[in-house]
């Protein structure tokens, strides 16, 4: 979010300093943008925290449901059990008990972790929507103040083009960053856990030869008791009582060490916390001053040189903050490793002084030969100096292994975000992007995954549990005594408890993840989908509109020259211009046609000479060097070793069809730029043709001094389906290229009212006459109205199928028109699919090409657009 506001702070300056845009007009903008971005920010924090208390509500409420319901099945269980239990031996019911306990605790476990998942992806799409409103808002607030700037003349329109292009283009950009900071906060992430795993791998081996040696050197007491018992040096009454005493002094020595352990790791923890917070608060501090003093928005003026910046920038402070995170962490594991060796050390010394200075004296004490002591306690130091080696040898492989498994994680971890940056650029190419920058795919195969072992454990156990009803009604039928059938139902009730136990415990099994991928495939699939669903209803409403505002500005040119026409005949019946006056005006007025047409004529060839040069340069990929095929090669294929010369282009066929492909997709997407720039170019003629027939219809009125509220009338004969605001505007249009009098005053200036009312009648007969030719043309269209509504339907279908058709860039292919030799070409309406069209009630129909692509090294020609400046000028024409 920060970055897409500076983002347009930094174009916003270079269109000041471009001079497209005043400087107080930008800092009002830009008060204003900072003003409503705050408002969104505060208004998506306020809907987000909403959103947390609706989901935690709901989320505690079905946990309090299913807990519930989990508690009266552990209740209803353990009654049972009370009342089976009364019937039997004690070991049997306590084994029952026990294993039902262990049961319920495994169900409780795995409702938890059901739950607890369902309540992540909860709020994971929660945020998703959030972040995906809150960026569509930042879209519509930069929108609607260009557009505004616009209309208010602030901004001049090619400069907002421009703009709005750049702010598009940049959103590429934006979404790579996004893509890469996601990718590479995952990869950090995953290196600092694989670095912990490893951490606390060696922990746990000191852990475990501490405990080694301790258990060691306390085994030797006994060890030492009973070797001279076995000797017959100590009496055997004395035996049992040395045992016990060595047990007690063994027992409060590991206690003591067990008690200590976990004081001083207390104090460790305390201690590390502290140190932790220092650390980390001092990198933060640095990190503030690093971005205050170089901040990239007031040293840049590039936006590309932006992004660079805040990419190199967040990538290094990850990386500084990982090995921050792994010195901190290693320090944290030098120091406990002292800590379990000191203790270690002091519980080993504490076992020697119980085993030399209480038990070898006890020994001595009770007559036993002190010479065979003494070799018997050098023995036990060379077994504990022995086992210590063993155990450090075992502890130098297993860190050895544990290095490599770390290596080996990070070199995955490395593939990993490789493979997931080409995953999304191969996305982003096909134009079909899906918002992966959160951490909801995840989630999602988390939660799926959980459902299906879900459902495949209440399968299993379903099983478990019928086996267990025909076992009891077999095993019913057969016992007779209640003592010997409840003994037997216990152990069957025992055996049903232990195989649901096994089930608990083995869920995870590849099967479930094999599903969980494939059905996020699907999903994806899905999204793809609906998101090309999408753009297609998004291009057929742009098409749309631009269809209704040619078509709007036809029947505005229209009716223009049907003024014009009227004013014509006025001035030749009323004597005011000759014939050939008219034809002068008409004469005078063609060069200026002559002119714009000259002038679209030039563009639209230089436009389409741009795309012929352009798709020249891009044939050049099509040469030997192009394809990578090396001059040796071609010299090969000289010599005729054309074995080699075929290995290779083999090799390079897979680049050579992506590089195909690709040029397809740009050739495609050339010719629609080129389309649409050539659309542009007309319309803009045409509005600078419309401009020139308005002034001409203005001089005309002036000549034939209409009335306006005449022309008001006539112009809403002529224009039936216009607001009357929009015939305002074309009234207003022509009002500003005459001076015509008001209707009132028309004829003032001549003597006398008969005149004045043969004027008035003149327009009155002028205003009936277009009314009467209308009503007469909408009549002659009546009668063959039912003639032909099938043709009619059937060519409008055929002509929907024609535009109404959006290719799937993913696989282009070359197709033929639809048209050939007067024929259509028949459609497979098979493979049509409908779209809703919200609050309209409209339909988008889309059409999918599902034939394979076509390789062509082809230029298909383009069809020539007939020009609508020449249809004027013939107009012009049959009207002399």
């Amino acid at each position: 979010m920060q970055i897409c506001k500076e983002v347009i702070a930094i174009m916003m300056k270079n269109m000041v300093l471009s001079h497209s845009l005043f400087p107080h007009v930008e800092k009002r903008m830009s008060s204003i943008f900072k003003k409503q971005f705050l408002a969104m920010e505060k208004e998506i924090q306020e809907e987000y925290e909403r959103k947390v208390v609706a989901f935690t509500a709901e989320c505690n409420l079905e946990t309090r449901k299913k807990m519930e319901a989990q508690c009266q099945k552990e209740r209803a269980a353990n009654e049972e059990a009370e009342e089976l239990m009364k019937k039997v031996n004690e070991k049997p019911a306590v084994e029952y008990r026990t294993l039902l306990d262990r049961l319920h605790r495994l169900e409780q476990d795995h409702l938890k972790r059901f739950l607890l998942v369902k309540q992540e992806e909860y709020f994971a799409k929660a945020y998703r929507q959030l972040a995906i409103s809150q960026r569509k808002e930042l879209h519509n607030i930069f929108f609607t103040q260009i557009t505004n700037a616009t209309l208010k003349g602030e901004l001049k329109l090619e400069a907002a083009k421009t703009l709005v292009q750049d702010y598009s283009k940049i959103q590429g950009d934006i979404e790579e960053l996004m893509d890469f900071l996601q990718a590479s906060k995952k990869y950090h992430l995953n290196r600092r856990f694989a670095y912990r795993e490893y951490l606390i791998s060696k922990v746990q081996l000191m852990d475990s030869q501490a405990s080694t040696l301790i258990n060691a050197a306390a085994t030797q007491i006994s060890v030492l008791i009973n070797k001279m018992e076995r000797a017959g040096h100590l009496p055997e009454s004395h035996l049992g009582l040395l045992l016990d005493r060595a047990e007690t002094e063994i027992n409060s020595v590991k206690q003591k060490f067990d008690h200590d352990l976990k004081q001083e790791k207390q104090k460790l923890h305390q201690k590390l916390i502290i140190k932790r917070r220092r650390e980390m608060l001092q990198k933060k501090e640095h990190r503030k001053e690093q971005l205050s003093l170089g901040d990239p928005f007031k040293t840049t003026k590039e936006v590309t040189h932006y992004l660079s910046h805040w990419k190199n920038l967040l990538n290094d402070h990850a990386i500084e903050f990982e090995e921050l995170t792994e010195k901190l962490d290693n320090e944290a594991g030098e120091e406990l490793k002292d800590l379990i060796f000191n203790l270690t050390e002091k519980t080993l010394e504490e076992l020697k002084r119980v085993q030399y200075g209480i038990f070898v004296q006890e020994l001595v004490k009770l007559n036993v030969p002190k010479m065979f002591l003494l070799e018997v306690v050098e023995e036990h130091k060379k077994e504990i100096i022995i086992k210590r080696e063993q155990l450090e040898r075992e502890e130098h492989e297993k860190s050895m292994v544990a290095e490599e498994l770390l290596q080996l994680t990070r070199q995955k971890l490395s593939q990993e975000l490789e493979a997931r940056f080409s995953e999304q650029k191969k996305i982003r190419s096909w134009e079909q992007s899906v918002d992966s920058s959160l951490a909801l795919p995840k989630i999602r195969a988390r939660t799926l995954l959980q459902a299906f072992e879900l459902e495949q454990r209440d399968v299993e156990l379903l099983k478990v549990d019928q086996n267990l009803a025909m076992t009891n009604k077999q095993q019913h039928s057969k016992m007779k005594k209640s003592g010997s059938r409840s003994r037997n139902k216990i152990d069957i009730l025992k055996k049903s408890l232990q195989d649901k136990i096994l089930i608990y415990e083995d869920s995870v099994k590849d099967a479930n993840v094999n599903k969980v991928n494939y059905e996020l495939l699907l999903e994806k699939d899905c999204q793809l989908r609906d998101l090309e669903n999408k753009l297609g209803e998004y291009i057929a409403s742009l098409q749309f509109q631009k269809t209704v505002k040619k078509i709007k500005m036809l029947e505005l040119y229209t009716a223009i020259i049907s003024v014009q026409a009227l004013l014509f005949e006025q001035l030749s019946m009323s004597k005011t211009l000759s014939k050939l006056e008219c034809i002068q005006i008409l004469e005078t007025h063609n060069p200026e046609i002559e002119e714009l047409d000259r002038k679209l004529e030039y563009e639209m060839l230089h436009k389409e000479s741009a795309q012929q040069q352009q798709h020249l340069m891009n044939k050049q990929r099509w040469t030997p060097d192009g394809l990578g095929l090396s001059s040796e090669a071609v010299e090969m294929n000289a010599d005729r070793q054309v074995t080699v010369l075929l290995r290779q282009a083999m090799n390079k066929c897979n680049q050579f069809i992506s590089l195909h492909q690709q040029s397809l997709r740009d050739e495609q997407w050339n010719c629609m730029v080129l389309e649409d720039l050539l659309e542009n170019i007309e319309m803009d003629a045409f509005l600078a043709l419309y401009s020139q027939e308005l002034r001409l219809a203005g001089y005309l009125a002036k000549l034939t001094r209409v009335p306006m509220g005449m022309l008001h009338r006539i112009l809403n004969l002529l224009l039936p389906s216009s607001s009357q605001s929009e015939v305002l505007s074309v009234l207003d249009s022509i009002n500003k290229y005459t001076d015509a009098v008001a209707e009132g005053d028309s004829a003032a200036d001549e003597p006398g009212s008969c005149k004045k009312r043969k004027n008035q009648e003149r327009w009155q007969a002028l205003e009936n006459k277009v009314r009467e030719d209308l009503i007469n043309i909408s009549l002659e269209r009546i009668p063959s109205l039912n003639r032909r509504e099938d043709s009619l339907i059937k060519k409008k279908q055929l002509a929907l199928l024609e535009e109404a058709s959006f290719i799937r860039l993913g696989c282009l292919s070359t197709h033929p028109p639809m048209e050939q030799s007067g024929q259509y070409v028949s459609v497979n309406t098979a493979t049509a699919e409908s779209i809703e069209v919200l609050d309209t009630g409209e339909k988008v129909f889309l059409f999918r090409e599902q034939r394979d692509p076509v390789l062509s090294f082809h230029n298909s020609p383009r069809k020539k657009k007939k020009n609508f400046l020449n249809s004027k000028k013939a107009a012009h024409a049959s009207m002399d």
